[in-house]
């Protein structure tokens, strides 16, 4: 943690009131929170340990990156141990009721466990517990939960671990104890920084740059739980970039539900494409990428600093999800066929060596063999890279779930096939064109197959694996693609 920070969390009185701003308030939680570990861990004999599961998207492993800085700043030790730790958090996804049902079976597997331990600490947190129907069933049926919050009060961590063990463990405080901590929010506007992180790489890492979303897709739960669209300061994410970039950062990953729409709820407006220019002048940071890119709103602005660019990554994720206009305005994209395709002509002709992948649904309401067809002919045309397909899932609590017309099972598994082959086969056509080149890689870990072997990445986010040593993660070198593997290349340090 920063020293100024630490100063600060060492100078709290806690026999004095509560600070009542931020984050003043989280530094005094997290200083009460030192006391109670440090406290159990010697009566214990033995150090405490956590286990952060996350679920989900990218947005919610770089939230989990948050708790786990905080568990670790208060005295535990991260642990994948679930049964024996001391603290266990569950960081929830709800984009598909099948997420719901993977967490409840978890859940079901950790009610013997806590049975035998008393004093484990199980906590719930994410987009599924914006649902008001999954927290009734938990307080229903899973009454052994410590501590449920959802996804606009993740920066109080702290403070709701000193509630949850006031609650649960009645030794804490002068209260009695009543098991379960809800604290729910329906949405925020408040944004705290300078609270503890826990990277998972040290050379690379997701940097939150809005949060939320106001797109309300037909099919999508994302703006229900995540909120409304609200954007960092730029001066504050730039800090944070400075900050990771002294601390041997190479690449970020600018991250938002519609990074496009960045800005626009800022006092002093700012786009996407100026934070990027911003973004671009920061010393050591080499490689720039972002997610998500709504078709809706990228500009002409945003591409044009992307052809000019020598740090942002020559890679876009563009989803489509349906090639039919008509299925696209019943999705709410806000985009048409037509659209879609002159964008990804514009992306090309400005960077034409730049990989495209995308996401399709398969099988939403009303979509007939007609639709299917132009969304084949989307893929024919763009020749994606790659694509994350998905048999349309239909999520209660969106205007999706009631419409007419679902499509029959058989009938969106053999659409699902068709596509499948079609975006495989064009995969594979274009893998290999880099054969030959010697390109930048940025190498991210051993090889879990092969130990003479490292495997890193290309600007383009091509896997590539090599000869090389340890020592190499971390750095970004020049490699001469080989062969390849299909969906891999084998290269060679140059």
């Amino acid at each position: 943690m920063d020293t100024t920070i630490e100063n600060m969390i060492n100078s709290i009185d806690l026999s004095a009131p509560v600070p009542e701003y931020e984050p003043m308030r989280q530094y005094y939680y997290l200083k009460a929170c030192r006391k109670i570990v440090k406290e159990k861990s010697e009566a214990l004999n033995r150090p405490l340990t956590a286990v952060v599961s996350t679920f989900g998207c990218q947005m919610n492993a770089r939230d989990s990156e948050k708790l786990l800085g905080i568990l670790k700043d208060i005295g535990y030790q991260e642990s994948d141990d679930e049964e024996n730790a001391d603290f266990v958090i569950y960081n929830t996804c709800t984009v598909r009721e099948n997420a719901n049902l993977r967490v409840y079976g978890r859940l079901g597997q950790l009610k013997k466990v806590k049975r035998a331990n008393g004093e484990m600490i199980i906590a719930m947190c994410g987009c599924m517990m914006q649902e008001p129907t999954v927290v009734e069933k938990i307080k229903q049926s899973y009454r052994f939960v410590n501590l449920i919050f959802g996804t606009h009060n993740i920066y109080k961590f702290a403070e709701l671990i000193v509630t949850a063990l006031e609650n649960s463990f009645p030794e804490h405080s002068s209260g009695h104890g009543t098991s379960m901590t809800i604290d729910i929010w329906k949405d925020t506007d408040k944004i705290v920084e300078d609270l503890p992180v826990e990277r998972k790489y040290s050379f690379k890492s997701g940097v939150n740059i809005m949060f939320g979303c106001n797109n309300f897709c037909s099919y999508c739960i994302v703006p229900y739980v995540r909120g409304r669209e609200r954007s960092r300061e730029p001066k504050e994410i730039i800090r944070e970039i400075e900050c990771l970039a002294a601390d041997g950062v190479v690449e970020i990953m600018l991250l938002g539900q519609n990074v496009n729409s960045y800005g626009k709820n800022l006092e002093q407006p700012m786009t996407f494409a100026q934070l990027l220019q911003e973004i671009e002048k920061v010393d050591g940071i080499e490689r720039i990428r972002f997610m998500t890119s709504h078709p809706k709103d990228l500009s002409d602005d945003l591409i044009e600093v992307m052809k000019n660019s020598k740090k942002i990554c020559k890679h876009l994720h563009l989803p489509l999800q349906s090639g039919s206009s008509r299925i696209l305005k019943l999705m709410n994209r806000r985009y048409d066929k037509e659209h879609y395709l002159e964008l990804v002509d514009k992306i090309r002709a400005a960077v034409p060596d730049i990989a495209l992948t995308t996401d399709i649904i398969v099988g939403f309401p009303g979509e007939t063999e007609e639709d299917f067809e132009e969304t084949m002919d989307v893929v024919r045309k763009v020749r994606y890279d790659s694509a994350f397909t998905f048999i349309y899932s239909k999520r209660t609590g969106t205007p999706a779930a009631v419409m007419e017309d679902q499509i029959p099972e058989d009938v969106i598994k053999a659409r699902f096939d068709r596509l499948l082959k079609e975006v495989q086969t064009i995969s594979a056509e274009k893998a290999g064109a880099l054969t030959g080149q010697t390109l930048s890689v940025l190498i991210e870990e051993k090889n879990e197959q092969d130990a003479s072997l490292v495997t890193g990445r290309l600007s383009n986010n091509s896997v590539v694996h090599l000869p090389g040593t340890e020592d190499m993660i971390g750095k970004i070198v020049n490699v001469k693609l080989l062969e390849c593997k299909g969906f891999y290349y084998m290269g060679e340090c140059i």
